[in-house]
């Protein structure tokens, strides 16, 4: 019983905070949004940057010890935010911490940036 009542209150506790849970956006889908204004966190290893990003991301590599403060150091929990990595498994990790550090609106870019770029979109180096 106090199980059930832990896990609803958590639940309940989720719910109540006004975030938004991660939504998967597909490139053709995100694409526009980067035009406006809209935070772009690279959760990828330095060597995977270096191959190509997002123009006016920042990168911040999910795994190392001090994610949650670089990310709160850098980013505004209000504004949205679109998360991405190489093929979308990093990042939609990422895009749960993000929800659980008190973020509002999280995007994670279905596909990764392999989809990206598939999609035809640009990337820089």
């Amino acid at each position: 019983m106090r199980r059930i009542f832990l896990a609803l209150a958590l639940a309940l506790s989720a719910c109540a905070s006004g975030a938004e849970a991660p939504k998967k956006l597909p490139p053709e889908k995100a694409a526009p949004m980067i035009d406006q204004e809209i935070q772009l966190l690279d959760v990828r290893t330095e060597e995977e940057w270096n191959e190509g990003r997002l123009d006016g991301a920042v990168r911040i590599q999910i795994g190392s010890d001090d994610f949650a403060e670089q990310v709160k150091a850098r980013f505004d929990e209000s504004k949205p935010l679109l998360v991405y990595c190489r093929s979308g498994a990093r990042s939609a990790r990422a895009a749960k911490q993000l929800e659980a550090l008190g973020f509002k609106t999280v995007y994670d870019l279905k596909g990764g940036i392999l989809a990206w770029e598939k999609d035809g979109k640009k990337v820089v180096k």
